[in-house]
């Protein structure tokens, strides 16, 4: 199931981040520190409360205690890439529902077929301006 959004931000899936009233726990995952944390500053501005994860090993092991409701993903990283990190955390019952956007420089179709199942929910491509990966954010949340 996909639903388009613009040629930059794409929904892979019908899952949603719950909207109980809870402040929006964002959890960021890349492993180009500079990028991630730019990206976090600006997203803070917008969203409650938002983490890092330097890499898809860290990501898991946030994504276990801390419980976000949305994962934003690269999946070109080292040691333990996007797809891996996703498939750990779905694998986990108190993750399972999390929602993960692949946000990444790779190209929408690269990405969809590394895929096995339904570890990612939807796809945001760098390099974009942000407000791409903001209404694709919003989207999941409503």
């Amino acid at each position: 199931m996909q639903y388009l959004m613009n040629r930059f931000a794409h929904t892979w899936t019908a899952r949603r981040a719950p909207s109980d009233g809870q402040k929006l726990r964002l959890l960021l995952v890349d492993d180009n520190r500079n990028g991630v944390e730019a990206l976090a500053a600006m997203m803070s501005f917008h969203y409650a409360d938002c983490r890092i994860a330097l890499g898809g090993r860290e990501a898991v092991a946030i994504s276990s205690e801390w419980l976000p409701h949305i994962i934003v993903m690269d999946i070109s990283m080292p040691d333990c890439n996007g797809i891996q990190a996703a498939s750990a955390i779905r694998a986990d019952s108190r993750t399972v529902d999390t929602v993960i956007i692949a946000f990444t420089a790779l190209d929408e179709k690269d990405v969809r077929q590394r895929l096995v199942d339904e570890e990612i929910d939807a796809y945001c491509q760098k390099g974009h301006a942000t407000t791409h990966l903001m209404r694709l954010i919003e989207t999941l949340t409503s």
